[in-house]
């Protein structure tokens, strides 16, 4: 049986890239079994203006303190050493808005390259430090993960993808989605958070009837209306 995976996730969501590497793991874990993972937007921060803020600021006030947030970012940090990811917050100038990002993993959906556009753009904002509000940087991140130039640039240009975009954002909230990563699997499985890579490989059994429901922890059930059953 063929497994999908619909992961809800925001670019700027540190512990979405941390899920997406746990995630491969447990569909290493499954052996020849097909997945087929397809990502979808949850912006953390709709109303972030476009040009971003500046990260200390936006973090302090967030958060309390500037102490709390640099402690949060090396918890961050140790998590993701352990899943081979490079956080280096100290290249990261500004918190940026991710709708432009979002309408590139759109397109990278449509195109067939969309877990290179997303691994291309998590790395280029948290181990590069590079300016995701730029569209020139964007445009150069998304054509060397595989994307054509010229789709790119008409893209950025305009309002393609938008209108994709928000609708996924409401299918989100509809599944009662707050907070991401938020996983769905087969339509009937669901997980939030970066869970551990054997409750990942665990709910992706369940999904494709190798395992009763309700062996793991923190695997949930949704019924035809999308609400959620733990």
């Amino acid at each position: 049986m063929s497994v999908t995976v619909d992961v809800y996730s925001d670019l700027i969501c540190p512990w979405c890239f941390i899920g997406k590497k746990r995630l491969e793991k447990a569909v290493n874990m499954l052996g020849d079994r097909d997945v087929t993972v397809r990502w979808h937007p949850f912006q953390l921060n709709p109303d972030m203006p476009p040009g971003g803020k500046d990260r200390r600021e936006y973090r302090s006030a967030k958060f309390g303190s500037w102490e709390r947030s640099q402690a949060m970012d090396a918890d961050v940090t140790a998590a993701g050493r352990g899943e081979g990811i490079t956080f280096d917050y100290a290249k990261v100038a500004r918190t940026p808005n991710t709708l432009d990002s979002h309408r590139l993993v759109w397109l990278a959906g449509e195109r067939g390259v969309q877990d290179a556009v997303v691994e291309a753009l998590f790395k280029a904002y948290f181990t590069d430090g590079r300016d995701m509000n730029d569209r020139a940087t964007l445009t150069t991140v998304a054509v060397e993960a595989g994307l054509d130039p010229t789709e790119v640039a008409d893209l950025l240009a305009g309002d393609a993808g938008l209108e994709a975009v928000l609708n996924g954002e409401r299918q989100g909230r509809r599944l009662g989605v707050s907070g991401v990563p938020f996983v769905v699997i087969n339509g009937s499985v669901a997980l939030s958070g970066a869970q551990p890579p054997e409750t990942f490989r665990a709910a992706l059994e369940q999904a494709a009837g190798a395992v009763p429901a309700g062996e793991s922890a923190g695997v949930c059930g949704l019924d035809p209306d999308g609400k959620r059953s733990c």
